[in-house]
């Protein structure tokens, strides 16, 4: 699908990715709720935590993460930022660690969910690290790195990210996989009873 650009209407990078943050933050809540629930009832609900780690390694990582990893942060390193220290740099290792926290979920997935309590605790251990890591995380990308982004990025250099972001979309992920993720997400929140606010933009701002 071709992308057109309507200078009036045009949506920078970092908005679509700010977006896609407040869409995360719900399924954080969640898992939070998810702990507390296997931590009441002394077992892990299994598919709404499997569901959960599926839109975590989907949705927030392969596609969100790619997006700044393989885009936008490529781009700023390219115009001279870091990888291994200052803003961007510490984005990278917090995604990294992130994936140690979500790899520790996996790992305790079926035991928690069959009442092992050492494994429940893991499984806690790990997830209420990852949700504390990411909701910091997404605050400082919200106010320090993507507002020097937009400072650093001039418009044809936002559009032609614009452009990549759509590929990750309709190539990468495969065409309709967004919406799917969010249908996912709204139902995990429907069922512990988040709120998943119809303000929230539901389209990936690529034109997708």
């Amino acid at each position: 699908m071709r992308l057109t650009y309507n200078k009036e209407k045009f949506m920078n990078i970092t908005t679509i990715l700010s977006n896609e943050h407040r869409v995360i933050e719900v399924v954080l809540l969640c898992l939070g709720k998810v702990v507390d629930e296997a931590k009441r009832l002394k077992k892990l609900n299994k598919k709404s935590a499997e569901t959960a780690i599926d839109i975590i390694k989907t949705f927030a990582d392969k596609c969100h993460h790619g997006k700044e990893e393989n885009h936008l942060f490529a781009k700023m390193i390219n115009k001279g930022m870091s990888s291994e220290f200052g803003p961007v740099g510490q984005m990278l290792s917090e995604h990294r660690q992130g994936r140690e926290y979500v790899r520790g979920m996996s790992e305790n997935l079926d035991s928690a969910s069959n009442g092992d309590m050492e494994a429940i605790n893991l499984f806690a251990e790990n997830a209420l690290g990852y949700v504390q890591l990411l909701q910091a995380h997404i605050h400082k990308e919200d106010t320090i790195l993507f507002p020097m982004a937009d400072k650093m990025l001039n418009e044809e250099e936002q559009k032609n990210l614009l452009n990549e972001f759509h590929h990750v979309e309709s190539d990468h992920m495969g065409d309709g996989t967004h919406e799917a993720y969010l249908d996912k997400v709204k139902k995990l929140a429907e069922q512990y009873h988040v709120e998943f606010s119809l303000a929230i933009p539901t389209s990936c701002g690529c034109n997708h």
